[in-house]
């Protein structure tokens, strides 16, 4: 039994170890300040004194090897500690700028909200604009999905309507450097900054319907106009707050997707752990089931009637871009 309980004991320790293992040769990889051939020589090595550890395990040994990996893990921890997101750096354009939002009464100053021109994903018109919004006429919230591989992933644009007829739309973005590309593997490392972007919706949304030509889908909400301005005001707040404080981007813990909690929240819904909300493809589905769109209609009426790119197309990214990519988009508050 003592045998069976010492093997038992040497396999969970060394399936941590693996693990520990792997995450650290992706961390020295990522963000070791060194030449490549550098990177490259610290994680074979690390890997190789992994390897090392759990072969020891299996032996009289194993207590002094386990005691031994956790104390290199452990300076590894200190080192990643002391690696911060930069506040300043040679950014990509389109995520130059970081909004901000200053509120006077029912008034709502925003300085830098995104108003780009776009031609195709290199060729566009810089515009950053201040904008002025009386909170009072917030009346809707709408859940954009852009698909860009396949049906398990996309990106998240929630996006606020005004009595007048404006919409506001929010993306939560991976802050890329100018040449810098996204890497949902690299971003679970510390690699890029977090950035808020306030735009127009034939910026932030078009650009991807219209010039990258992802598949684009848009749900209206069951959220009341109080819902909907409360949080408006949370992006505010958390705009704010990154403006002061950078943070890091983390393709899993701190995405686009993590938004989709306070919109369930705006709603009145508790946020329940769920697969969806990590394979965010299927985030309709889950919304659907809690409640949080228009159930009158079944889930596959409501994806078919989504997609908006043949109306984005046709609108040409024109000041009327808000009003065409809604029609026939039903919506659960406006009763159609």
């Amino acid at each position: 039994m003592q045998r069976i309980a010492r093997t038992s004991l040497a396999i969970i320790l060394s399936l941590a170890v693996a693990i520990l293992t792997a995450w650290t040769g992706f961390a020295i990889w990522y963000r070791l300040p060194a030449p490549e051939l550098g990177r490259v020589v610290a994680c074979a090595l690390f890997i190789l004194f992994g390897i090392g550890t759990v072969i020891a395990l299996f032996s009289r040994f194993r207590f002094r090897a386990f005691v031994l990996f956790l104390a290199a893990f452990a300076v590894v921890l200190v080192w990643w500690s002391t690696i911060k997101p930069l506040g300043d750096a040679d950014w990509a354009p389109d995520v130059a700028r970081q909004v901000t939002g200053t509120r006077d009464g029912n008034l709502l100053t925003l300085k830098d909200v995104r108003d780009f021109e776009w031609r195709s994903d290199t060729d566009f018109t810089e515009r950053w604009t201040t904008r002025t919004y009386d909170l009072s006429t917030v009346q809707t919230a709408d859940l954009f999905m852009s698909y860009w591989a396949g049906p398990e992933m996309a990106h998240v644009i929630m996006s606020f309507g005004f009595s007048g007829g404006e919409y506001l739309a929010w993306s939560i973005e991976v802050r890329r450097r100018v040449g810098g590309e996204f890497s949902p593997i690299a971003d679970l490392f510390k690699s890029n900054p977090l950035v808020i972007i306030a735009a127009d919706e034939r910026d932030v949304v078009g650009v991807r319907s219209n010039v990258r030509g992802e598949d684009v889908q848009i749900y209206r909400l069951k959220a009341a106009p109080d819902a909907a301005r409360a949080l408006l005001l949370e992006y505010v707040s958390d705009a704010n707050a990154l403006s002061t404080k950078p943070a890091f981007y983390n393709s899993i813990t701190t995405n686009c997707t993590t938004t989709i909690v306070k919109m369930m929240r705006a709603v009145g819904d508790a946020v329940p752990l769920d697969w969806r909300l990590i394979v965010n493809g299927y985030l309709p589905e889950y919304a659907y089931d809690r409640g949080a769109l228009d159930t009158r209609l079944p889930l596959s009426t409501l994806r078919e009637l989504a997609h908006i790119d043949d109306r984005a197309r046709k609108s040409g990214l024109s000041p009327d871009f808000s009003r065409l990519i809604r029609v026939g988009v039903p919506s659960p508050r406006l009763g159609y």
